[in-house]
Order: C-alpha cells, then sequence, then structure tokens
C-alpha cells in the first residue's frame, strides 16, 4: 500500500485542534454518517472506578465522596420553607484525567521544551493547567473509525508485552480490512490485551503491545486524526529501544503530528461483530487547560 505522505508543518504553528482540525471536514462527517445502517451503538468506553488500572506514579487515579445525603438536603429545604421532600445527593470526584477510556490532548507530551507547533512547554504550563493545546481545543468527532483486529498476529488470543505492531502489520491489516486509511479517520486497534483491565489491573499495566514509530508514523502520513487502542498507552511498552528512547509513539503523534491518542479502549464486540468500518463518535469533556479527558466513544453501526 503506497503511503499517502500528509506534511503537517504548514499549518502546526497557529493549529490548537491538531489533525482534528485540518481534516475534520463537514463532507467527511456527513461519509461517516452513512455507514450507520442499522441504528445499533455499541459503547466502546470503559468504567471509571476505583482500582481501575492506571499509571503507577498516580496515587490517587479515582476518588468518589459523597458530600451531601438527601435527608441532609432534605432538612435544609424545610428549614426554608420547603413542604415536599426534595432530597439532592450530590458528590465531589477527584481523579486524573488519564484513567478510564480517555483521550490524550495535544499538550500531554512534549519534546523538550518544544510542543506541538513548536511552542514552549515552560510558557504554557500554568499553576492552572495548560494555556494552550488543552484537551478543550479538541473539536467534537464524529468520522469514519476503522476497527483493525490484530490479536491474532502471533497465533495466540492476544499479543504479548513488548510485541511491537509495525507498518507492515498495519498495511497487512487495512487490506484485510479492505480499506486504507484517510484523511479524517479514527483508527482503533484490537491487541487483546484489554482483557486485562477489568481481571488483572496490575498485568495489564505491567506492559502491553502497540503501535511502534515506524508504525505512528504511517497512519499520521495518511491523515488519520486519533489513534485509539485496547491498552493503557496504544504504543507498545516496553519498546525495542527502551529506556534509551521512552515514549516515541506519543512524541510523534502528539508533538509532531498533531494526533490525539485514545487509550482503554473497548473493542471486543466491535471484533466479535467482525465490525470493521463504522461512524464513531468523540465528544471530550471540555476541560480548560487539562492534558486529557475522560471519554464515552460510541460506534454507530
Amino acid at each position: 500500500m503506497t503511503a499517502c505522505i500528509h506534511d503537517h508543518s504548514e499549518w502546526a504553528p497557529g493549529n490548537q485542534a491538531g489533525a482534528a482540525g485540518r481534516y475534520l471536514t463537514a463532507d467527511v462527517t456527513l461519509a461517516a454518517l452513512t455507514l450507520a445502517q442499522t441504528g445499533h451503538v455499541i459503547d466502546l468506553g470503559r468504567t471509571v472506578m476505583p482500582g481501575a488500572p492506571a499509571n503507577p506514579a498516580l496515587m490517587t487515579p479515582y476518588v468518589l465522596s459523597p458530600t451531601v445525603r438527601a435527608s441532609d438536603n432534605i432538612a435544609m429545604r424545610r428549614a426554608n420553607g420547603g413542604e415536599n421532600d426534595a432530597g439532592a445527593i450530590l458528590e465531589r470526584i477527584g481523579m486524573t484525567s488519564h484513567v478510564g477510556t480517555h483521550i490524550d490532548a495535544l499538550g500531554h507530551f512534549a519534546e523538550g521544551d518544544r510542543m506541538y507547533g513548536g511552542r514552549s512547554a515552560e510558557a504554557l504550563t500554568t499553576p492552572s493547567g495548560l494555556a494552550e493545546l488543552g484537551v478543550e481545543n479538541i473539536p467534537p468527532i464524529v468520522t469514519r473509525g476503522i476497527c483493525l483486529d490484530l490479536a491474532g498476529l502471533d497465533g495466540a488470543a492476544h499479543l504479548e508485552p513488548g510485541r511491537a505492531v509495525t507498518q507492515s502489520d498495519l498495511e497487512a491489516a487495512f487490506a484485510a480490512a479492505g480499506t486504507p486509511p484517510r484523511p479524517g479517520d479514527v483508527v482503533c486497534l484490537h491487541t487483546g490485551w484489554g482483557r486485562y483491565y477489568d481481571t488483572d489491573p496490575q498485568r495489564y499495566i505491567a506492559g502491553e503491545p502497540g503501535i511502534d514509530l515506524t508504525a505512528a508514523r504511517y497512519l499520521t502520513s495518511h491523515g488519520v486524526i486519533a489513534i485509539g487502542a485496547d491498552t493503557m498507552a496504544v504504543e507498545v511498552l516496553p519498546g525495542a529501544d527502551f529506556p534509551k528512547v521512552q515514549m516515541p509513539v506519543h512524541l510523534h503523534c502528539l508533538v509532531e503530528a498533531g494526533v490525539n491518542l485514545i487509550e482503554n479502549l473497548c473493542l471486543d464486540e466491535m471484533v466479535a461483530k467482525r465490525i470493521t468500518t463504522f461512524c464513531i463518535v468523540i465528544a471530550a469533556v471540555k476541560l480548560k487547560g487539562a492534558t486529557g479527558a475522560p471519554l464515552r466513544p460510541l460506534a454507530l453501526i
């Protein structure tokens, strides 16, 4: 399959939405909507809860604490003249934006001081969040999704940690799917490793299969706007040159190409039903200045 090179350098400096801001057009969205034929909706997101797999450097990735009980609320309303028992229950949530199914903002990574578009990480990282490249700049995404089942590449139920998915692997998978990647696509990679998200969280985060730099460059060169996977980081961990070279796919996608990464997808139903192309709906919570946001991506079939 011949690569269709998309040069991102010309539009990076003034663009905070990255590839999505360039390739997600009205025509792309309208074409994607025609892929919804049955009215069936498949939830690609995972439930966020205490104990969910997360980067071990995060001490408390998710904490939910009830702050107002219904009985307390009723008493307050009665004290202020209320006659019916209308009791609201509220809570406070403390969490990292990088737990559960979530999307990485372009400002999530820097190479040295350099962020996407040549911006300075030192200048843009403030006590109140990112001054630019925060997750609020990711537009609502309604586009064509492609789900590639890579789990059986090595003849097993899933790929193993450290197994790099290469450009050649992707080319073969796209050929099997009958469609090449094209500008505006969101590519979702099923490695089978997601089976451990709920059943063995510690195993899930200890390492993972994923794309290497050749595969990442192949996808971004075709104008895809986001790459997702049923793993915690999308890229292979540990990589072939670890620890000398760390997180090269994140650096390429977020810093160089302006392509968002979507992590911890649930793709089992898609694979079980052999769905490869579909309409995908992605809307990140607009947390100003945040480096990521929770997602509940939907596949419209």
